[in-house]
């Protein structure tokens, strides 16, 4: 017993004076931490993010394809796929035998198997690379793999599954930075070598656009494309420049619907969409037919009224591509698809329809979500068909009730209540009507939080209250 308690306190010690840990299961990413979110939907996270990293992976540099199989592993492993994620730890190891993420990653996985002698042979073959045995390696050698090894886990953090925040997003983007600076000290070399490697420079463009560095990531993207500009070879730059136009548009429109800036730029869509015709061409997946149908939907809509088209032919296009994207796996999950196709729906009159986009996309939504978009528009697609008569009082009033409740158990307080406010203000007669309708029901109890939700804050709030006293005091 004593031996053992020494031999765990040596090796407690040895970690503490490493300058690295070599391995993806120790990092400070959420992938290792406990999961926030229901099983189901960390599983559907991790193929989402495995899929596009196994596009990436068929055009991929000889260079790159250990760090994005050490990914792939790592997906595997919390999928509970273990052979799968022992095969690829076992690729790299096989392609390079001094890889030391490589050996880190197997001790973990045979650990979980409880194959103990594989373990200890990978641990003993992981010491040695490590020049943690007298007289084994080189430190020239040790420093190269301790390079190469900070790398492939810098690269891991920018494929990181679960935050919840910007803010916890770039705190994980930072410290994987801060792994990539540490790689290059190891290596001894300058970023200069980045300038002709369009890898390298589509790794930089991501991690600047996740930072919110959109014209360095701009500048790294057409960087990118200067050395090689065919779209087969180096799609990854056009998508995300693509990405950046979009973000570059949405935030302009979200500034431009709170009266603090002008209408959006829409030659950011023109950009996007040429370069997303660019990669759907050569590289067609669900993220991109995504991309590209969320392109055509603002496209075809008025910036500030997004009920109104203006583009038909773009609309149509966009459900076309959004059909596309509900083809794959997991196109039917994920809670965007439905909310943009929905959207699209409801501006083409087919408010029923619609709506059942809407159900689907508060169902898929995460528990604790801030995005309550598609409860909003379900909210103004019920109470529309209620309109024109496709809904009686009686089924109205069932309906809201029923996703309202459901709402206030999936989103945080304080953004139901805003996403209440916009539909309030946008239908405040429709709303009224609503009201009407819940009292002769009797539903007093959800007239009452109706009313206490949506009440405004500030000067105007008492008169908006007083208004809706008014008129139900018929």
């Amino acid at each position: 017993m004593a031996e053992t308690e020494a031999a765990a306190e040596d090796l407690d010690a040895l970690i503490d004076d490493l300058d690295y840990l070599p391995g993806h299961f120790h990092l400070e990413m959420q992938l290792n931490f406990e999961p926030r979110s229901p099983a189901s939907l960390r599983a559907r996270d991790l193929k989402l993010q495995r899929e596009g990293l196994r596009q990436e992976l068929e055009l991929a540099a000889a260079p790159q394809r250990p760090a994005m199989r050490h990914l792939l592993g790592a997906f595997a492993f919390y999928l509970e796929e273990l052979d799968e994620a022992r095969e690829l730890f076992l690729e790299v190891a096989r392609d390079d035998p001094g890889n030391l993420n490589a050996w880190a990653n197997l001790v973990h996985v045979y650990g979980r198997l409880e194959q103990e002698e594989e373990e200890e042979e990978c641990a003993g073959r992981l010491a040695a690379l490590m020049g943690l045995e007298a007289g084994t390696e080189a430190a020239s050698d040790t420093q190269l793999r301790a390079a190469r090894c900070l790398a492939e886990q810098g690269y891991a953090h920018g494929f990181d599954v679960g935050c919840t925040s910007p803010e916890e997003r770039a705190r994980v983007l930072k410290a994987g930075i801060a792994l990539y600076d540490k790689a290059l000290g190891f290596a001894q070399q300058a970023i200069e070598i980045a300038k002709d490697h369009p890898s390298i420079l589509n790794r930089l463009a991501k991690i600047f656009h996740f930072l919110g560095k959109q014209d360095m990531a701009i500048g790294t993207c057409n960087m990118a494309l200067d050395v090689l500009q065919d779209p087969e070879l180096n799609w990854q730059a056009y998508c995300t420049r693509a990405k950046i136009h979009i973000r570059a548009y949405l935030h302009d429109l979200e500034r431009a619907k709170m009266g603090v800036g002008g209408m959006p730029d829409r030659n950011h869509l023109a950009c996007a969409k040429a370069d997303l015709e660019e990669v759907v061409k050569v590289c067609p997946g669900l993220k991109t037919y995504l991309d590209i149908g969320q392109v055509y939907y603002y496209m075809g809509v008025d910036a500030m009224q997004e009920l109104m088209a203006v583009d038909e032919a773009a609309l149509n296009q966009a459900l076309v591509f959004l059909a596309k994207a509900g083809e794959s796996e997991l196109g039917p999950t994920l809670p965007e698809l439905q909310l943009l196709r929905g959207k699209c729906l409801r501006i083409k009159g087919e408010e029923a329809n619609a709506a059942a986009c809407f159900k689907r996309a508060v169902e898929l939504d995460d528990e604790g979500s801030s995005h309550t978009e598609g409860f909003g528009c379900l909210l103004e697609a019920l109470l529309a068909q209620w309109n024109q008569a496709q809904l009686s009082d009686g089924e109205l009033g069932r309906e809201v009730d029923a996703w309202l409740r459901r709402a206030q158990g999936k989103y945080p307080a304080v953004r139901l209540r805003q996403e209440l406010q916009r539909v309030w203000r946008g239908h405040t007669d429709e709303v009224l009507g609503l009201a009407r309708a819940l009292v002769a029901q009797g539903r007093l109890a959800l007239v009452r939080l109706l009313f206490e939700t949506m009440e405004l804050e500030g000067e105007g709030a008492g008169e908006g209250a007083a208004r809706g006293h008014r008129a139900l005091s018929f």
